[in-house]
């Protein structure tokens, strides 16, 4: 599969209103494969970021509104080789099955979005996209928490106990559960931001690996740091990197994903604008490359 025809998308939009099931049906009969793979690494392209409001790329602040195109992106990119799945709200994983684009590919439901971009609430991250039971149902490989720690916003607390009664329902479960830790900080204007201190990553690196009453199916989601001896360093938990939006600084993030990971704990990338959004660079050219590193070899 290559990329995404306007006549095959119509089709999708036919079937939500004439044959809903066969979306779920999709995603639940597909072909299935394991994780991580042979060498214990794994590049996941991260596409939830539509499910709380995170529309821009750059300058563009709908750029990731285009559904056509994000899903013509994310059809090319799983057809690299070297890329292992795809981490998605409901909406996006029912649709990518449909396409057939997620046989033999890893499918991690998100779970926590109502932490929607720029509101005043934006750090009260409820369950508002996958829940356990569902993911399990469904055939999913595992579901993502989203923990953001701010040490003055109380809604805080209420994120971290369900992170971890959310470890604990996926481990019980023997499913995959992705923890995204990332230390946040509020502005003069009061708007979340994150915060870039190495110090507080070592900090909630730390947090997140003590969350739930089982530690055995837990990854954790980080940024790559310059620092990222002491960052891995605080988990004996695989790690995956994240992306962000690098800009016109793409070439620095590659570098920095290159040498993480050579700690042994960094396993791979869960990535989605660095990746689906390049800076001057064809979505395949650099999903190939991310995929290379992490992975190693031609691919």
């Amino acid at each position: 599969m290559t990329a995404l025809t306007p006549e095959r998308y119509r089709a999708l939009l036919e079937a939500r209103i004439f044959d809903p099931e066969s979306l779920r049906r999709a995603l639940i009969e597909r072909r299935r494969r394991t994780i991580p793979g042979t060498d214990g690494r794994l590049v996941i392209l991260a596409a939830d970021h539509t499910a709380r409001g995170m529309l821009a790329v750059g300058p563009e602040p709908l750029a990731v509104a285009d559904r056509f195109g994000l899903l013509d992106r994310l059809v090319r990119a799983l057809s690299v080789p070297g890329v292992d799945g795809v981490l998605a709200s409901a909406d996006l994983l029912e649709e990518l099955a449909w396409l057939g684009a997620l046989d033999d590919r890893l499918a991690i439901g998100t779970m926590n979005r109502g932490g929607v971009i720029g509101a005043a609430w934006e750090l009260d991250d409820r369950m508002t996209a996958y829940d356990t039971d569902h993911i399990e149902a469904y055939g999913l490989d595992g579901g993502k928490t989203l923990l953001r720690i701010d040490d003055s916003d109380p809604a805080v607390a209420r994120t971290i106990e369900a992170v971890a009664a959310t470890v604990t329902e996926l481990s019980d479960r023997r499913l995959m559960c992705v923890i995204e830790p990332l230390p946040y900080v509020k502005d003069g204007d009061g708007r979340a931001r994150l915060d870039p201190s190495v110090e507080r990553l070592v900090k909630v690196v730390a947090v997140a690996s003590g969350l739930g009453s089982s530690s055995a199916y837990s990854w954790l989601k980080v940024p790559g740091s310059d620092r990222m001896a002491e960052v891995a360093g605080a988990t004996t938990l695989p790690i995956l990197m994240l992306g962000g939006d690098p800009g016109p600084d793409a070439q620095a993030v590659f570098g920095r994903w290159e040498a993480a990971m050579r700690e042994p704990n960094v396993r791979g990338l869960v990535a989605g604008r660095a990746l689906l959004y390049p800076h001057g660079e064809d979505v395949e050219d650099a999903v190939r490359r991310a995929a290379r590193i992490v992975h190693g070899g031609a691919s």
